[in-house]
This record gives C-alpha cells, sequence and structure tokens, in this order.
C-alpha cells in the first residue's frame, strides 16, 4: 500500500484486501450497511477498528488513522558496547563497594 495514500483510500484499500464490504464488516465486527456508510461519507475507519484491521488484512494503522497514529521518525539506535571479557569487571562503577568506602575515608 501507497505510504502516502489518504485515510480514505486506505479504507477502501482495506475493504478491497477483505474481499467484500461484508467481509470487511465481519471482520470489524459491524454491520455491511456500516462499512457502506463510512465509505459512502467519505469517513476514516472508526478508531476501535484500526488495530483489528491492521492485524487482519495489513493494511498500516498509520495510513488508516495517521491522527492517531502517526508515522515517527524513530533515531538509529545505537551499537551496543560488547560484552566484557570474562574476568574483566568492565568500568568501575559507582556503587562498588570498596570504592564507596575509600570515598567515606576521604571526606
Amino acid at each position: 500500500m501507497d505510504e502516502q495514500a489518504t485515510p480514505f483510500e486506505a479504507l477502501k484499500a482495506a475493504v478491497n484486501r477483505a474481499g467484500s464490504q461484508s467481509a470487511f464488516a465481519r471482520i470489524c465486527g459491524v454491520s455491511q450497511p456500516s462499512v457502506w456508510k463510512w465509505l459512502q461519507s467519505g469517513k476514516r475507519l472508526p478508531a476501535e477498528h484500526v488495530l483489528k484491521v491492521e492485524a487482519e488484512l495489513g493494511v498500516s494503522r498509520h495510513v488508516l488513522r495517521p491522527d492517531l497514529y502517526p508515522f515517527e521518525q524513530s533515531p538509529v539506535p545505537a551499537a551496543a558496547p560488547p560484552p566484557p571479557a570474562v574476568g574483566d569487571c568492565g568500568p568501575v562503577v559507582s556503587c562498588d563497594r570498596p570504592a564507596i568506602l575509600q570515598r567515606g575515608a576521604r571526606a
């Protein structure tokens, strides 16, 4: 599905993927006339059905309802540091008991 599609176009595509308005209505748990009304009025898919439609038909929630599920530009995660070698305690940790005792003796 084109990511630039409008929510109404996404709704029409979801109905087409379901095969019919009746099949789409069964997925949403509503009557076929309800689906017909959504399509005739140019409305968006009601919020309570978005996640179910996404799971069943693969139409993205971000396209169906961008007002509720906006596209987020997630930052690229930083690479995780390698695990410490066997016998390596890794970096000094502020909660190291001997270090705490040493700081207390200096104070």
